[in-house]
């Protein structure tokens, strides 16, 4: 962390701030949560701009999240959690985004880690692995993307385990983390995805602090290097494992939804700082006849443009949350073909966030002016995060399948990233 304050520091700074208050433009109301997540908003406002120009790992910040109590969100009561919604959950996410990208990304792929176990896991997982992140405050990891990595497990019948070695990258929050969620091909059958939950620090688990992007620069998403570690049989998910149920796909569209509201917190962070600027900063143009800035007609029909593509993607998203826990209620009634409905829904709404969100993060500066792109401000942070966000899975081939839907009402189907 340099001299950046340490988490004490954080919070008594964050505690007399203007930062988390609301603000005209965004209703913000968390219900008996609102303090904790506004407090912990605060505290990932202070100090975003010069984190976000020195990258690696904000463990102070990492460790305000382990206090706000929200980490268990997810966690069905039946196991000690509030079992809060998807779309209360995707709120916080946003809200989060909209003032420290990278740090709610770690925060949405902590809910996406446990959405996994409890869609993956037989009873006994879910009671360990669930009670677990409850009883003992884990912080999950990610080491799930099964593109452009070397992995390989091995039935070591002699000893009745697993034994995985390889490289994985793009392991978002395993830095730090308690807990990792893996994935490898099958040992006897390769097209398969064994998915497994095992301790960070186990023996021959090497984290590497080798994530250097040009947005979302601390969500620790480096690679992560297995070396003959060992995974025994029962840490293995399932059954009903990865694909048993339409209702077992549903990781991927709540993994989508995640994606669609990074976009949109960190578009309404930028919209937000270019109200602030405008308002205490920005000049008018010499030839324009107004005082201020914000008399200025074309600033006014600016922000209704770029107001206008940030609304319509939250509506967008918004409707969709809705219908995603609505299929995540009906639990193994669920259908292929509801999960494929919802799945072209939710691709709607992530193709319009992002094109809003990498509309609004770029435009900012038409609104502000030159001196806003001084590096002081670090105004450019939300378009690189979004950036870097939106190349996570095609958007062509989004929009693709939403195109192939309307034509032939043929719906997407279930993989890792559909």
């Amino acid at each position: 962390m340099g001299n950046l304050p340490n988490l004490s520091e954080l919070q008594q700074q964050a505690a007399g701030s203007e930062h988390g208050k609301p603000h005209h433009l965004f209703h913000r109301d968390f219900g008996a949560l609102t303090e904790a997540v506004e407090r912990t908003a605060s505290v990932l406002a202070l100090t975003a701009p010069e984190r976000d120009r020195q990258g690696g790992t904000a463990w102070a910040e990492r460790q305000a999240l382990r206090d706000s109590g929200l980490l268990t969100l997810a966690v069905p009561a039946a196991f000690g959690g509030p079992e809060a919604s998807w779309p209360f959950i995707y709120r916080v996410i946003r809200r989060f985004a909209e003032v420290d990208s990278s740090l709610a990304h770690l925060f949405a792929f902590q809910h996406l880690q446990v959405a996994s176990i409890i869609l993956f896991a037989n009873p006994v997982q879910k009671a360990r692995y669930l009670g677990g992140t409850v009883s003992e405050g884990w912080f999950w990891g990610n080491g799930t993307n099964s593109l452009g990595n070397q992995v390989r497990l091995v039935w070591r019948e002699e000893g009745g385990y697993y034994e995985l070695s390889g490289t994985k990258t793009f392991c978002s929050g395993a830095t730090g983390s308690d807990m990792l969620n893996v994935t490898a091909p099958h040992p006897e059958r390769p097209d398969e995805r064994v998915f497994f939950a095992i301790p960070t620090k186990r023996a021959g688990i090497h984290v590497l602090d080798d994530w250097d992007n040009l947005g979302q620069r601390q969500t620790d998403s480096g690679s992560v290097i297995f070396d003959n570690v060992r995974v025994e049989r029962d840490e293995v998910l399932g059954p009903p494992g990865t694909a048993g149920t339409p209702r077992a796909t549903l990781r991927t569209l709540v993994s989508q939804v995640i994606l669609t509201e990074i976009y949109i917190g960190n578009a309404q962070g930028a919209l937000q700082n270019a109200w602030k600027y405008t308002h205490e900063h920005a000049k008018p143009w010499m030839t324009s006849g107004v005082a201020r800035a914000i008399d200025d007609p074309f600033v006014h029909q600016h922000y209704g443009d770029l107001w206008i593509a940030l609304r319509s993607a939250i509506a967008l998203t918004e409707a969709a949350e809705g219908q995603l826990q609505q299929a995540w209620e009906r639990g193994d009634a669920l259908t292929a073909d509801e999960r494929g409905r919802l799945a072209v829904t939710i691709y709607e709404a992530k193709l319009v966030a992002a094109r809003a969100a990498l509309e609004v993060t770029s435009k900012i500066f038409e609104v502000m002016g030159a001196r806003a792109t001084a590096a002081k401000y670090g105004f450019d942070r939300f378009w690189r995060n979004v950036r870097v966000h939106t190349l996570h899975d095609s958007l062509d081939y989004k929009l693709k399948d939403v195109g192939s839907w309307v034509l032939t009402g043929t719906v997407p189907a279930p993989s890792i990233y559909s």
